[in-house]
C-alpha cells in the first residue's frame, strides 16, 4: 500500500498521527513506514524533511515505489499508533528556496528560452544550472521580476490534470513524465511539474538574492538565497560593510569608492616603499663588498624581500649570502644565495636537519624557514 502523503494537502503541517506499518533495521537506523506522514522525502533537489516519530529520531526519509520510509535512530513498534513532528524550521526554509527557485527559473526559462537542468538546494545555498548563457546584468533583471512576484502575493496553484489536459498545457518539466503529474503554478512566474513542497502565497517566499553566475558546462550555474537565508546573508554582509565604512570613515553606501581610493593610495606607497628597500639592500650589500660569505639578521619580513636583500649581498659579497628574518627564539624565514650559482642543496638539507627547517630551491639559491634561536643558526654557520 502506497504511503499517504500529507504534506501534500498540506505542506504547513507540522504534526500528525499514524501507525507504524513495518520497522526494518537498515544501514544508518531503522527503516519505518507508516500509514500516512507528513514527511517529505528527498527528491527533486529538495532534502528530505528531519523530526521526531514519538521519541526516535527521523534522521532521513525516502520514497520508492510510492511508499515513503523513514530512517529512525531507534526501533519502533509496529501497529503503535505514534504522534510525528516535523522539524519546521527546516521545513520552511526548504518550502522558501524550492519555491523561490521555481520564480526565477519560471522568469529566466521565459525570458531567454533555456531550460533549468540542474537543482541543488544545499545547506547553505542554492544551485540552479541553465542550459544557456544568462549575463550577471539578465540574472538582476530576473531577480528583480522575481521580487516583484513575491510582492504581488498571489497563492499558488497546485493542480492534478488529466492527460488529454496536460497535452494543452504550457508547463516546465525536467524529464519525461509518467502517472498522476502535480503542476505547480506560481502565477506571472511560472507553471512547472513538481513534487516537491511550496509556500502558499508567494508574499511567504520573502525574497530572492542572486549570489552569483557563472559560466557551467555549455550554460550557466546560479547561486540563489531566499527568504531567511537571504534575509541572514544580507545581514552579515550589511554589517561587514558597515564595519569596513567605520574603518573608512564614510557611509555604508560610499564603501566601494573609498576603498578604491585607498587602494590607489596604497599602491603609490608600494612603489615608494619598494623603492626605499631596493637603496637600502644596496647600501647594506656594499659594507660586504669582497668579504665571501655572510650571514646577516633582520626584524621579521616578507620571503619575497628576503630574497631580494640575499642577492643585493651576493652580489658584492662575492661568495655565499644567508639571510634570516624573525624574532630570536621564534621562527626565521631564510633566504641563501650564492653569487656563482654553485649547488647549495647540502648544505640546505644539513640547515633544515639541524635547524628544525624546511624549504630548498635550485641554481644556487634556496628559501625557507626555521625554527631555532639565533645562537643555534650562527653556531650551525660557523660549524656547517
Amino acid at each position: 500500500m502506497e504511503t499517504e502523503k500529507l504534506y501534500y494537502a498540506n505542506p504547513f503541517l507540522t504534526e500528525f498521527t499514524a501507525v507504524i506499518q513495518s520497522c526494518e533495521a537498515g544501514k544508518n537506523g531503522f527503516l519505518v513506514t507508516l500509514d500516512r506522514t507528513a514527511f517529505y522525502p528527498e527528491g527533486g533537489g529538495q532534502p528530505a524533511d528531519h523530526g521526531t516519530l514519538g521519541d526516535a529520531r527521523v534522521l532521513d526519509v525516502h520514497e520508492k515505489q510510492g511508499v515513503v520510509f523513514h530512517t529512525l535512530d531507534k526501533k519502533v513498534e509496529i501497529g503503535e499508533t505514534v504522534t510525528g513532528r516535523i522539524d519546521w524550521a527546516r521545513r520552511f526554509d526548504h518550502m522558501q528556496q524550492h519555491s523561490g527557485e521555481h520564480i526565477i527559473s519560471g522568469i529566466l526559462c521565459a525570458d531567454y528560452h533555456c531550460d533549468n537542468v540542474g537543482f541543488h538546494m544545499g545547506a547553505d545555498t542554492v544551485t540552479i544550472d541553465y542550459n544557456t548563457d544568462i549575463s550577471w546584468e539578465q540574472a538582476m533583471d530576473a531577480e528583480r521580476k522575481a521580487n516583484e512576484i513575491i510582492w504581488a502575493d498571489r497563492p499558488v496553484e497546485i493542480a492534478y490534470p488529466s492527460r488529454e489536459e496536460l497535452k494543452s498545457m504550457d508547463y516546465r518539466s525536467k524529464k519525461e513524465l509518467t502517472g498522476q503529474v502535480r503542476i505547480v503554478t506560481f502565477p506571472g512566474a511560472d507553471c512547472c511539474a513538481c513534487c516537491g513542497t511550496h509556500v502558499l502565497r508567494a508574499g511567504q517566499v520573502g525574497l530572492v538574492k542572486v549570489l552569483s553566475v557563472q559560466k557551467f558546462r555549455e550554460g550557466v550555474r546560479m547561486e540563489i538565497l531566499c527568504g531567511q537565508r537571504a534575509l541572514r546573508f544580507l545581514s552579515t554582509v550589511y554589517d561587514q560593510n558597515r564595519t569596513v565604512a567605520q574603518a573608512l570613515s564614510v557611509k555604508p553606501d560610499q564603501t566601494a569608492a573609498a576603498v578604491e581610493r585607498t587602494l590607489s593610495e596604497l599602491h603609490v606607497v608600494k612603489l615608494r616603499m619598494a623603492e626605499l628597500e631596493e637603496a637600502a639592500n644596496l647600501a647594506a650589500a656594499k659594507e660586504y663588498a669582497g668579504q665571501g660569505d655572510v650571514l646577516l639578521f633582520r626584524s621579521p619580513m616578507s620571503s619575497d624581500a628576503v630574497r631580494r636583500l640575499a642577492d643585493a649581498v651576493a652580489k658584492e659579497c662575492g661568495g655565499l649570502a644567508a639571510v634570516f628574518a624573525g624574532e630570536d627564539g621564534g621562527k626565521y624565514s631564510y633566504a641563501l644565495l650564492r653569487s656563482d650559482g654553485g649547488d647549495i642543496a647540502p648544505l640546505v638539507k644539513s640547515l633544515n636537519a639541524a635547524l628544525h627547517g624546511r624549504g630548498g630551491g635550485r641554481n644556487g639559491f634556496a628559501q625557507g624557514s626555521v625554527e631555532a634561536a639565533r645562537q643555534e643558526i650562527e653556531a650551525f654557520w660557523k660549524n656547517r
